[in-house]
């Protein structure tokens, strides 16, 4: 069955990034990808994003639906048929939406796990926070907005930062099976992130220190995307060379 593809409005997605010790990210990603490095580090995060207006292309805005969203992510690169390809790997997805749970790895790419968030916003600050309903995962999150970036080791400054996530707009997750990766790509003409200044930030995803060794893993910078008008273009599945199974 052929995917369609998804339009939608990114009313938020705020970036939570991580400098990670190349071989600790290379250990938690399937072949064939590798670690995009920056500077001699990989790099991660957590993707908190609220879309709306979610609806097949060709469908009206009037019948768009709006959620909460989180995935976990490593910027990754591969060899293409013409050349190196970026993009993120996505070892777990996570939604408020009962519809998106049963939707994603169906209807279009990528198996959602269902969360609980709590989300308090105002012009000065945004707290996200999140709790998966199978318990392994929990999130809490809270930046102010910043006039730019500072205090990054990956990045010189925001247009730098910028360029590198708009080219990792290609989305590789793993999937039940473990036998291949769900693809989808982000799509806008509006692209237009700003910087935040991260005044907290746990996850038991990168804080486990069976997963993240001390010392392989620390926080870097946060950037917001607010009210991005988005479209989502299914991509051919990736055959996994090693098991790529949904993270826990």
């Amino acid at each position: 069955m052929r995917q369609p593809r998804l339009a939608s409005v990114v009313e938020r997605r705020l970036l939570v990034n991580y400098r990670i010790a190349p071989d600790v990210a290379a250990r938690l990603l399937p072949g064939p990808l590798r670690p995009q490095l920056v500077r001699g580090h990989a790099v991660a995060g957590i993707c908190l994003l609220r879309l709306g207006r979610v609806r097949p292309a060709w469908a009206p805005k009037a019948f768009g639906l709006r959620s909460e969203n989180a995935a976990h992510r490593i910027a990754v690169e591969w060899d293409g048929p013409d050349g190196v390809e970026s993009g993120v790997y996505i070892p777990r997805r996570d939604t408020a939406s009962r519809l998106n749970a049963w939707a994603g790895g169906r209807l279009f790419p990528g198996e959602h796990g269902r969360a609980d968030f709590e989300v308090h916003e105002t012009p000065h600050l945004m707290r996200v926070a999140l709790a998966t309903r199978d318990g392994d995962v929990r999130v809490d999150v809270t930046v102010e907005p910043s006039d730019e970036l500072r205090g990054s080791e990956l990045f010189a400054d925001l247009p730098e930062a910028s360029r590198f996530f708009q080219g990792g707009a290609k989305g590789f997750s793993a999937t039940s099976s473990g036998c291949h990766l769900d693809g989808m790509e982000l799509r806008t003409d509006a692209w237009h992130v700003k910087a935040g200044r991260v005044r907290s930030a746990a996850s038991s995803f990168f804080d486990d220190p069976d997963r993240f060794p001390p010392g392989s893993v620390t926080l870097d910078c946060a950037l917001v995307m607010l009210d991005i008008p988005a479209g989502w273009r299914p991509l051919p599945a990736m055959r996994s060379e090693r098991g790529a199974r949904l993270v826990g």
